[in-house]
């Protein structure tokens, strides 16, 4: 199937409580609600883990593999504030990256990372700025002596 092309998930009720098991055709799996005592995500919350995953993946992409930097691990954090009137859409969403390095990075380097996955690569905030203003910042940790801490 093209990029451009349709794709298809499924979401199967567990038959307990609200809990459904969503699938793709690869075998992917994602628990939502509860079950047997495990808590799941909430369909919403998979929303923010969608915009954690797919930005993630352009930073590190465009930092390492682009780039050739010296990445050690990439976190994404993001945190959503709904509105109180239904649907209860996101109006806000704040994504928070913290980088770590083991050799000194350049700050434009991150910073363009960042900026080329909110405006041009990352499907998922492009979604949600349709409807919710998406902000974002960054700490980036590198080997002692550089600068540590950044944002936007």
């Amino acid at each position: 199937m093209s990029k451009a092309g349709w794709r298809e998930v499924t979401a199967a009720w567990t038959g307990q409580g609200l809990t459904f098991i969503g699938s793709n055709p690869a075998g992917g799996v994602v628990q939502m609600g509860e079950l047997d005592g495990v808590p799941g995500i909430a369909p919403m919350e998979l929303l923010l883990v969608s915009v954690a995953g797919c930005t993630g993946t352009d930073v590190v992409h465009i930092l390492k593999h682009k780039k050739r930097l010296p990445l050690r691990d990439v976190r994404v954090s993001v945190r959503g504030k709904r509105r109180e009137a239904y649907p209860q859409i996101y109006t806000e969403v704040h994504i928070h990256y913290e980088i770590w390095s083991d050799a000194p990075l350049a700050a434009k380097d991150v910073e363009q990372a960042i900026r080329l996955s909110q405006e041009k690569y990352c499907s998922a905030s492009a979604m949600l700025k349709a409807v919710a203003e998406v902000t974002y910042d960054y700490v980036l940790h590198q080997p002692e002596g550089a600068p540590q801490d950044k944002g936007h």
